[in-house]
């Protein structure tokens, strides 16, 4: 148990902050009465937090190489203008209108990263000109908000998977009536067999996926996590894979189709980050700069492709917005690019750069997504939210610094 307990020590940071998410959640779901944990309310969660999700994908990856990204929520607003005026204006069908908008971020993001890779100026500097840049243009483009836009092209963001399986109920009152069981009241009703069965793939997934690396670590000798560790992290997140998963399935739709499109993401960029040589360079520019120089990565291409891939993301964030307004407004993505560093760095991602990792950069999102929700569900004032959310990254970002001066000290 002692070597346990050494491991989750020195990876305090990593696991205190699905803790804090956890604590987050138990806090607000009793001072809510139990209203942040209605299925419904889940469902939406994952909804109006989306973006932030999608955006903080791409932000880690660009932290993580040492720099940072103010022009997200622009290009999202841009690129949703642009997306609502095929549609509204020129009449596109609306999966032809998507893939052009993927394509123009793509062209913008190449654009940043033009800047950055080969001329050398600093991200910072190129991406707040972009701010002001895509922000000028979409209220050229978006002004006037276009309204509505195609059923189909709603349902990305607001509609689920189809229950093409049936139903198992667990009747009301079959066990809540039990003394001392009234919580299990949430818990009560028809489960959509189809999310359940996401559920459990998402778990298997999980596990095969840790075991596997877990045997490629022994294969090359590297150092392995200790059992106990690797059993009680599997455990957990095992556990909390299916407590959503059955708050979702008793929801009015079931699965959203944009948990499936974050799931997809989150998947690939992890894979990208851990097992290619890109994700390698990615860590190792960010973590010496003039070492990866000499050790031959091509930092031009690499950081390049980060403000691309950026741009992408950012694209795919766009559809999701503009789908869920059901309509093109140039008023979107105001302070997007704060939700998705904060929850970067609230996820652990180091403020210097080198460390980082996108399951860190989705829990903070979720933090920030629950704190959201917990306050509004509450009637608490809007700008004491934001207070809440600024105190909650200060905290994150103080609490990184001052691991990383012990770690040094000892």
């Amino acid at each position: 148990m002692s070597a346990v307990t050494e491991y989750l020590g020195k990876n305090l940071r990593q696991y205190g902050i699905m803790g804090a998410l956890a604590v987050i959640v138990a806090i607000f779901a009793m001072m809510t009465g139990g209203k942040l944990l209605i299925p419904n309310n889940m469902a939406s969660l994952i909804q109006q937090n989306s973006y932030v999700l999608i955006l903080a994908i791409g932000m880690v990856m660009v932290i993580v190489a040492g720099h940072i990204d103010l022009s997200v929520g622009s290009l999202v607003a841009f690129i949703g203008g642009v997306l609502g005026w095929m549609m509204y204006h020129w009449d596109w069908p609306w999966p032809l209108a998507v893939l052009a908008a993927l394509i123009l971020g793509l062209i913008c993001g190449a654009w940043q990263g033009f800047w950055v890779a080969y001329v050398r100026i600093p991200a910072f500097i190129v991406t707040l000109a972009g701010m002001l840049i895509f922000r000028g243009l979409a209220i050229v483009i978006a002004g006037v908000t276009m309204a509505p836009l195609p059923n189909g092209f709603k349902t990305i963001s607001s509609g689920s998977i189809p229950n093409f399986l049936r139903y198992v109920n667990l009747p009301k009152g079959s066990i809540s009536s039990l003394p001392g069981m009234g919580w299990f009241a949430l818990f009560e009703g028809g489960y959509d067999v189809v999310t359940l069965l996401i559920g459990l793939i998402a778990i298997g997934g999980l596990i095969f996926s840790q075991l596997r690396k877990r045997a490629s670590q022994r294969r090359h000798g590297l150092a392995l996590e200790p059992t106990g560790a690797l059993v009680i992290k599997l455990v957990v997140i095992s556990l909390a894979i299916l407590l959503l998963t059955a708050l979702l399935s008793l929801s009015a739709g079931g699965t959203p189709i944009v948990l499936i499109i974050v799931g997809l993401l989150i998947m690939i960029y992890t894979f990208v980050l851990n097992r290619t040589v890109f994700g390698r360079h990615v860590y190792a520019i960010g973590g010496n700069l003039n070492a990866a120089i000499l050790s031959g990565v091509n930092t031009r291409r690499v950081n390049f492709m980060l403000f691309v891939n950026m741009g992408l993301l950012s694209a795919v964030a766009a559809v999701v917005v503009t789908a869920r307004a059901g309509a093109a407004t140039a008023q979107v993505g105001q302070n997007y690019e704060l939700d998705a560093i904060a929850a970067c760095f609230i996820g652990g991602t180091a403020v210097t750069g080198g460390i980082g990792r996108i399951s860190g950069a989705m829990v903070g999102a979720l933090v920030m997504g629950v704190l959201n929700m917990g306050l509004s569900i509450l009637n608490v004032d809007s700008a004491w939210q934001q207070s809440v959310k600024g105190l909650v990254l200060l905290g994150a970002v103080a609490l990184d610094l001052l691991s990383k001066r012990r770690s040094v000290v000892s």
